[in-house]
């Protein structure tokens, strides 16, 4: 009989049965058995007893999985109660030092979380072209959330990211085919969030997150850049050092702007920092933290931007506290050259990059000339305009590993962010078993890929809109629905450019 993705979660195939089993307590739960309390203990019985939810497998293994789920349950209530202490060395205070191998379950957990916000904007973009909104965000700001089913994420969307398609990048910016769309130059780039009151004392902190939308489905796009480096200061970006260069598509994709269009009257930079500030002023009394994230070209728009909110000094609050900020990348490619990498460093600009080794995005730009050449031959490609450097500090899994993935799986598939947050719930260590740490679902990696093994019986490419959208109207007629418009800019918004010396006099 083909094996469940449910079944697996206990016994994997029955190959990797024996090793789920004796690896159980020793690496999958940061509580072990023999120290749990009687609470626990009873928490445990108490979820077993109402946990019925895997009637295919024999008792011994129903038993096995509702243990299993307890533990997980305990588990990260223990990894969540902690983070108010700790939050600071899992937003890169330390550089993750000795976070990382072994896999520290709560910087695991946090990773898993703020990778979920990132692939939200995969999930809440309207990809098809026979859409008139194709391009745009499926959902209000208001219901974002609620309507991806992430509720429980405790964020509040407070306004959406627009960037021109003006760009020489055709497979990030998506067009309805239909004459009639909802914007001819803008495409939905991301959002900003901020944490609510009840995840706020849970984290230890406000957070401010801003998630950028990358490409999914093609990796032509690395094949689009212009691979040119061209001084971050050019674009008007403040830096003191004109030897600091980053790659000129990202750049032009960050300050870029359209006036004639209402929702890129205003470049994607300028929509981050005015909002940054608003939010910074807003709870200015708070202890804060602002964590950017992205997945592929949205990894590179992250480390962009958080360059960007620390040169710029705009997260120095009145007192003098300086905000600490933190990228937390996936599968991002190089962003700009050594001396990019050094500013950042100097700046104290946090950046976790989290790649599975066969993916081929994380090696360009800079095929020949990148960290890993010799230190001596970096020296004489210095000036050269293909010259880059990874920053930050890098998180490498290996989805072969994972006994749940085809090894030889297209490489598309190794690019999938699904994929990756699947390699972190199993990753404990260098050269330790995977075992999947919070019961994560591996079908969620099928959802725009085909990377599952065949008898798991999971489609490829499952996701997709009932219908195609398409509803039956009064007329029993079947039509596309219109949506609410969405939001462009705050009212405010010119206000806080003019404190930030951007304000334009021709908006």
């Amino acid at each position: 009989m083909a094996a469940s993705i449910s079944n697996t979660l206990i016994s994997l195939s029955k190959t990797h049965e024996a090793t789920f089993r004796s690896s159980t307590q020793t690496r999958l739960f940061s509580t072990p058995p023999s120290s749990l309390t009687q609470n626990q203990k009873s928490t445990i019985k108490l979820i077993a007893r109402n946990n019925s939810s895997f009637s295919s497998i024999g008792e011994l293994e129903r038993e096995q999985q509702q243990q299993h789920e307890a533990m997980h349950h305990i588990s990260r209530k223990a990894n969540s109660e902690r983070l108010p202490d700790v939050w600071r060395e899992i937003h890169g205070e330390n550089d993750w030092a000795g976070l990382l191998d072994p896999m520290d379950p709560t910087l695991r957990q946090e990773l898993i979380r703020y990778g979920e916000m990132a692939q939200a904007c995969y999930d809440a973009f309207d990809f098809d072209p026979f859409s008139k909104y194709c391009g745009s965000c499926r959902f209000t700001r208001r219901n974002f959330f609620s309507s991806l089913g992430m509720s429980h994420h405790g964020y509040n969307v407070t306004r959406y990211l627009y960037a021109t398609a003006n760009i020489n990048l055709p497979n990030f910016f998506k067009q309805s085919r239909w004459s009639k769309m909802w914007s001819k130059h803008a495409n939905w780039a991301g959002y900003v969030a901020v944490s609510d009151d009840t995840t706020t004392h849970r984290l230890g902190r406000r957070d401010i997150t801003i998630a950028w939308r990358g490409t999914v489905t093609h990796l032509e796009w690395v094949a689009d850049l212009m691979d040119f480096l061209k001084p971050i200061s050019s674009n008007s970006i403040p830096c003191p050092d004109q030897t600091v260069k980053v790659e000129s598509g990202f750049l032009e994709l960050y300050t870029d702007k359209e006036q004639n269009c209402g929702y890129c009257k205003y470049s994607a930079r300028e929509q981050i920092l005015s909002e940054v500030k608003r939010l910074l002023d807003m709870y200015s009394n708070e202890e804060l933290s602002i964590t950017i994230t992205g997945h592929s070209l949205g990894s590179a728009l992250a480390i962009l931007s958080a360059y960007d909110i620390v040169e710029t000094g705009l997260n120095v609050m009145g007192d003098s506290r300086a905000v600490p900020v933190c990228v937390l990348s996936f599968s991002g490619p190089r962003v700009g050259n050594v001396r990019f990498k050094e500013r950042l460093e100097t700046l104290g600009v946090k950046v976790l990059r989290v790649v599975n080794v066969h993916d081929v995005v994380p090696k360009s730009p800079g095929f020949l000339f990148n960290e890993q050449s010799p230190p001596s031959v970096m020296k004489l490609a210095e000036a050269l305009p293909w010259s880059y450097s990874h920053v930050g500090v890098e998180l490498a899994l290996d989805h072969k590993n994972s006994p749940f993935l085809n090894p030889n799986a297209d490489a598309v598939c190794a690019h999938n962010l699904e994929a990756l947050l699947h390699l972190l719930d199993g990753y404990h260590g260098k050269g330790q078993r995977f075992v999947l740490a919070s019961g994560r679902d591996p079908a969620l990696v099928n959802k725009a890929c085909d990377f599952l093994k065949d008898h798991y019986l999971v489609p490829p490419n499952w996701r997709q809109d009932e219908n195609k959208g398409m509803i039956r109207g009064k007329d029993g007629r079947w039509i596309q629905p219109e949506r609410p418009k969405l939001d462009d800019h705050p009212e405010d918004m010119h206000h806080h450019l003019s404190q930030l010396g951007l304000a334009s006099s021709d908006i």
